[in-house]
């Protein structure tokens, strides 16, 4: 049957092998302090924050919950003018990604944190809540 990847827990099946779960499994054992970072920071934007390996080029994605609408759809009924329930999404972090091994050792932690979600969410189409705070941290971490 058809699922979409939207939805952070999609089965992959055959296409996901005991090597790639495993390495996931160890990813997060050995991130287990960041992962912790991270869900501290990043708790008034992301339900949770996990490590995913079905990402190679990006830092990090958004995913819904299984019983939540896309961020898509969600705004798609908002600018219908229809309720819409509130829900945060799910940060998953790539493990071997530079920006996610450079949150381990930085002093700007949170200003890191919140880039990558705001990087996440500019991907996926959606737009920083502070677009101001988000140029602010850019420009700190560019800078130095």
């Amino acid at each position: 049957p058809l699922q979409s990847v939207a939805k952070g827990a999609v089965d992959l099946g055959d296409l996901q092998g005991e090597d790639e779960k495993k390495a996931a499994e160890t990813a997060t054992e050995s991130l287990k302090p960041t992962l912790d970072k991270l869900n501290d920071s990043l708790k008034d934007k992301a339900k949770e924050v996990r490590v995913t390996t079905r990402l190679v080029d990006s830092p990090a994605c958004l995913v819904v919950g299984d019983q939540d609408l896309s961020p898509q759809l969600a705004r798609m009924l908002k600018q219908a003018g229809q309720p819409v329930p509130e829900s945060k999404p799910i940060l998953e972090i790539n493990p071997e990604h530079p920006l996610v091994k450079r949150l381990e050792g930085t002093d700007k932690f949170d200003d890191l944190a919140n880039v990558i979600f705001d990087q996440a969410l500019l991907a996926e189409g959606g737009v920083p809540e502070d677009p101001a705070a988000y140029l602010k941290r850019i420009n700190s971490l560019l800078l130095g």
